[in-house]
């Protein structure tokens, strides 16, 4: 129990330090080692450095038997086999027994978004001359604008955000910062929040802050905070559909493609290390790909190639 403490404890450090993990990537590595080690310990299997081929597959036996989702089984094996690679770095193990188990594929799903006339109901809810309708708008604005998560909306400063050329300077997971442009609605939006709404909630409640949104208090709002905001909105617009700050996300991503970005620069905006991650949005652009299709391919339709055929003729 004391060795697998330090080593764990090692590993935490080594994530948190080195590997700049965040708070909630580090909750998870820790959750999944727990389960883990509470798995040896039950199996009488003996320490970290005794796990081998066996050992493995009958913890995955364990985990599809408890009904788990691919997906959640996955993301187990991808955090043990990144501790025992720390492990075998660090010399505690000799081998890393999850070096070759290959991860099941996970069934992703395909992302949810609004279309153009739910966001405009959304857009037209908001009292603008109400420092809190001003703030939401702003908000709304904000995340369909730029795509960003709701943890680096909530963690936006005035400083991160440059009007002279439209840009947010963005901290995304692991700090890694990336500027991300915004057009002229969400600057309008947040200009007007900033100058009146934001300035009224400061000085009715007389806490500084340098973030951008503020709750009715005059206090940093959290994500649930906006999560709630984005509710009511919907309830205002009196629509069906569930709005959450990355359903949003997925809105920016999949219209950007709808008319024609390219799939880096979306990958980019969005701060995904992979591609494959940004790939998951191409499902929606393929009405515009036939649209595209059919209105330029040469044999795509019987007009343009009867067109071609009289102009052989003549």
């Amino acid at each position: 129990m004391n060795n697998y403490k330090i080593q764990r404890d090692a590993f935490i450090e080594y994530l948190q330090i080195e590997k700049n993990a965040s708070p909630y990537t580090v909750k998870y590595y820790e959750k999944d080692l727990e389960g883990f080690f509470n798995f040896l310990n039950a199996e009488e299997a003996g320490g970290l450095e005794q796990v081998g081929y066996n050992e493995v597959r009958l913890y995955l036996t364990v985990l599809f038997d408890r009904k788990l989702d691919r997906r959640t089984v996955s993301r187990k094996l991808s955090s043990l086999r990144s501790f025992y690679k720390f492990l075998d770095r660090e010399g505690y193990v000799s081998t890393n027994p999850f070096a070759h188990v290959k991860l099941p594929k996970a069934n992703k799903p395909i992302p949810d978004f609004l279309y153009q006339e739910e966001l405009k109901k959304l857009f037209e809810v908001n009292d603008l001359s109400d420092p809190l309708g001003q703030r939401d708008q702003a908000l709304l604005e904000t995340l369909y604008a730029t795509g960003i998560r709701v943890s680096e909306c909530q963690g936006m400063h005035l400083n991160n955000i440059d009007f002279s050329v439209g840009t947010m300077l963005i901290k995304g997971k692991g700090n890694k910062e990336r500027y991300i442009p915004f057009g002229r609605f969400a600057e309008i939006a947040l200009e007007t929040y900033i100058h009146d709404g934001r300035n009224q909630l400061l000085q009715k409640f007389q806490v500084p802050t340098t973030h951008v949104f503020l709750n009715a208090k005059g206090r940093p709002l959290t994500a649930r905070g906006m999560r709630l905001i984005l509710n009511k909105m919907v309830e205002k617009a009196a629509l069906t559909v569930h709005v959450h700050p990355h359903k949003l996300r997925h809105t920016f991503a999949t219209h950007l493609l709808n008319e024609g970005a390219d799939l880096r620069s979306v990958q980019e905006l969005l701060g995904h290390e992979t591609l494959s991650s940004t790939q998951i949005y191409t499902h929606v652009t393929k009405d515009r790909l036939r649209s595209v299709y059919m209105n330029t391919h040469p044999r795509a339709n019987g007009h343009n190639s009867d067109q071609r055929g009289d102009q052989r003729g003549k």
